[in-house]
């Protein structure tokens, strides 16, 4: 039995934006309607730290795959030279369940997080949106940079970090690559005054962005926080929004822009309109007229990396790509 191995840079090669997001399309409209299985990802915290192991496996009813994938999150990598997010992507035979392929999963991660928020944004921002704030400058930061773009015709981007010396690295590589006129914001207030797009792409534990900033229409894809006691977005930004997510089982259980505002009273469980895929299978309506505030929370789904895998297996395999190994 053979297993082929792909690196970053192939996976990367292999799994572009737009493609990207047409296959995640697929497996929202596949996950809301029951097609798909995936349980709540399993977290185990390194001792003593707040670094994390995860484990998140999936089958994808809409390209009938079945991968699961190791991803740690280590927020001190860097100091090392590392990613926060590392970890590897194994895709199964849904028919025999062998083995097929083990390949990078940081690059999956970049791409397939930000696509789904660009799946969003194609479905519930105003059609003429064209301004964008980004919080954050990692990868995340870079990787929604050309998710939004793609979803909308940007001209204008502002890009606010608390280190404003990786946003000014970031405004330079992104200025390099896009017509768009992309600048650093002193502060993340004036980073989303008068923006039609903001993606928050940060670790921040509280949060950045406050609710008395949002100007009417504006759509926000809030991606940072994946755990309960952690959020960007504060109590009022999430009430004055109209909220999808990815997943209800995950926003009812990791979800702290949703879950700190529901402790405090502010928000029930019916606050959540449906997930991004009902929207997609015309099971809820999206944005209702052009002053309303739309907000996707991503938390990420196991089925994204499916669908990503299984997408970038037969790309490989129709163009000869990887190492193909005995098992």
């Amino acid at each position: 039995m053979k297993l082929l191995f792909l690196n970053r840079q192939e996976v990367r090669e292999l799994l572009p934006m737009r493609a990207c997001m047409d296959v995640l399309a697929d497996a929202f409209r596949a996950y809301s309607n029951g097609e798909s299985v995936q349980p709540l990802r399993t977290m185990m915290k390194v001792p003593a730290t707040e670094e994390i192991l995860a484990s998140m496996p999936g089958y994808d009813g809409a390209s009938q795959s079945l991968a699961v994938k190791l991803i740690t999150v280590f927020h001190n990598a860097a100091e090392a030279g590392f990613d926060s997010h590392q970890g590897l992507v194994a895709l199964f035979s849904a028919e025999h369940g062998n083995p097929l392929a083990i390949m990078d999963a940081i690059e999956i991660t970049a791409i397939r997080t930000a696509a789904a928020s660009g799946v969003a944004t194609e479905a519930l921002a105003n059609k003429d949106a064209t301004t964008l704030a980004i919080l954050g400058a990692g990868v995340q930061a870079r990787s929604h940079f050309h998710a939004m773009t793609e979803a909308r015709d940007i001209k204008s981007v502002r890009i606010w970090n608390r280190s404003r010396d990786r946003a000014e690295a970031l405004t330079e590589e992104l200025s390099a690559k896009n017509s768009a006129d992309v600048t650093v914001a002193d502060t993340a207030e004036a980073a989303v005054s008068g923006a039609d797009l903001i993606c928050t792409v940060t670790a921040a534990s509280e949060p950045i962005l406050k609710g008395a900033w949002l100007q009417p229409g504006v759509h926000l894809n809030a991606v940072g926080s994946s755990t309960p006691s952690k959020r960007e977005l504060d109590t009022d930004a999430v009430v004055r929004s109209r909220l999808f997510v990815d997943s209800r089982e995950s926003a009812m259980n990791e979800a702290g822009d949703f879950l700190i505002p529901k402790s405090e009273g502010a928000v029930g469980d019916d606050h959540i309109v449906g997930e991004i895929g009902e929207f997609l299978s015309g099971k809820v309506r999206g944005r209702q007229n052009r002053d309303e505030i739309t907000l996707f929370k991503s938390l990420g789904m196991a089925v994204e990396d499916v669908a990503a895998a299984h997408l970038i297996y037969e790309r490989a395999k129709a163009e000869d790509r990887g190492v193909w190994t005995e098992m």
